[in-house]
């Protein structure tokens, strides 16, 4: 009980200190060194919080759109009529499963509006899918018609393959080249659909290559040797490898593959471009720890009076180096909390923000050009790239806020014990004889 009292009364004099070598200076300096890193890590963790914010949004617009409709969460290939019921028992009685269909995949080449030609990726679906995924329904956005697979022959185009086969609502297209079994014919122009609806998603990818017809299609023309593929939506799509895991023992003859296994590049090249500019970022407190480190040592050859006259009133070294680096700890954790609270703010209203920026940066465009070149002034605009910046949905990761709130605590924290290794062992008897 003393021993827990006598550390509660260290730590109440080691920040009163600290507190007051902050705000007392007879040169000013330590005010300003500390005010300066508390912005440092504020606008820092601000930044940060910002950027990755952003990025997220830009990339898991791709992902999403992919998730959602293409790869799946996880897939099932070459799976036993037999056992079906048990694969769908399975999925039903799961918690973490939300959705399970069926579909069959296969390219063409297609043929619309005065012979324009495009390759695309023919989807057979169940016709309900549109009602029944909300997750497919969110991604693929109707541009014009209805998601109407009702009828056998027709079909739903994503809205680049539409303007590439200058197709439209009520027009036909031909599936004019098809991969297949030994039973479908390579070459057919009566493999002819009639488009009911147009639609976009995230991922301009499927804009120009996707588009969707009903199931019952694709046993008229796949053929027979077409694979029936199984599709699988998880309530969070990062627990795919534990359902692979369990789905992989259930069937083992089946086929079990995870989102993870398709667009392996796309995906890779997204995940290096977020850690490079996160490393890139990360930098603002490698360059506000060097400050802090330099402010603390001028600090402590500034207190070296004090410094020693506490050495001889009884108080350790480590008592001692505890001073600045409560002194640093505590710069760290007011910058973080207000970097977190402005990072989330900017974040939560990006449209607003970046809509503000145009408007600024257009208006200082007007008046530098009113004043100087007056005859160009009908040339000025506002900036179209600010408009696709706001028009980008930021995605808040608590998980990342978390880490770079706690990352800009630890880096003043750090500089501040580097440089309470310095402090200065001088005798009352050295520190008279200097004054």
């Amino acid at each position: 009980m003393k021993k827990n009292k006598n550390l509660i009364s260290s730590l109440r004099w080691i920040i009163s200190v600290s507190r007051r070598f902050s705000r007392v200076d007879r040169k000013g300096r330590s005010a300003v060194t500390s005010t300066l890193a508390t912005l440092g890590i504020c606008f820092g963790v601000m930044t940060l919080i910002v950027v990755m914010s952003v990025m997220n949004g830009f990339q898991m617009s791709f992902i999403d759109s992919i998730l959602e409709v293409s790869s799946y969460h996880a897939r099932v290939q070459n799976l036993e009529e037999e056992k079906i019921p048990v694969f769908l028992e399975y999925c039903k009685n799961n918690k973490d499963i939300s959705y399970v269909t069926d579909f069959y995949e296969a390219q063409t080449l297609m043929t619309g509006y005065r012979g324009r030609e495009s390759a695309a990726i023919i989807r057979a679906i169940n016709p309900d899918v549109y009602d029944e995924d909300p997750g497919f329904r969110k991604e693929l956005k109707l541009v014009s018609g209805y998601f109407d697979l009702s009828d056998e022959n027709s079909i739903v185009l994503g809205s680049g393959l539409a303007r590439s086969l200058g197709a439209y609502i009520g027009s036909s297209v031909n599936l004019l080249v098809l991969s297949g079994g030994s039973d479908v014919d390579l070459f057919s122009g009566e493999r002819n659909f009639k488009v009911t609806g147009v639609v976009s998603s995230g991922y301009q990818e499927i804009n120009s290559s996707f588009c969707f017809v009903n199931i019952k299609a694709a046993k008229s023309y796949f053929g027979k040797s077409a694979k029936r593929i199984w599709g699988i939506k998880l309530k969070d799509s990062n627990d795919d490898l534990h359902a692979v895991s369990i789905l992989s023992k259930l069937l083992p003859q089946a086929k079990v593959s995870s989102w993870r296994d398709y667009n392996k590049t796309f995906f890779g090249a997204l995940r290096i471009e977020k850690n490079m500019l996160l490393l890139l970022v990360a930098i603002i407190f490698v360059v506000v720890a060097i400050n802090i480190y330099n402010g603390m040592r001028k600090l402590v050859f500034e207190r070296k009076s004090e410094i020693a006259i506490f050495s001889a009133l009884g108080a350790s070294d480590r008592e001692i180096k505890s001073i600045f680096i409560a002194k640093g700890a505590l710069s760290g954790i007011i910058g973080a909390f207000f970097g977190v609270i402005l990072g989330l703010l900017i974040s939560i209203n990006t449209d607003f923000v970046f809509t503000m920026a145009s408007k600024i940066m257009y208006g200082l465009q007007y008046l530098v050009t009113a004043i100087f070149n007056h005859e160009n002034l009908s040339y000025v605009s506002e900036n179209s790239t600010y408009t696709l910046y706001a028009s980008i949905p930021a995605r808040i990761f608590f998980k990342e806020v978390f880490l770079i709130s706690i990352f800009g605590i630890l880096s003043p924290l750090f500089a501040s014990w580097a440089a309470s290794k310095n402090v200065l062992k001088l005798t009352v008897a050295e520190v008279l004889h200097n004054e």
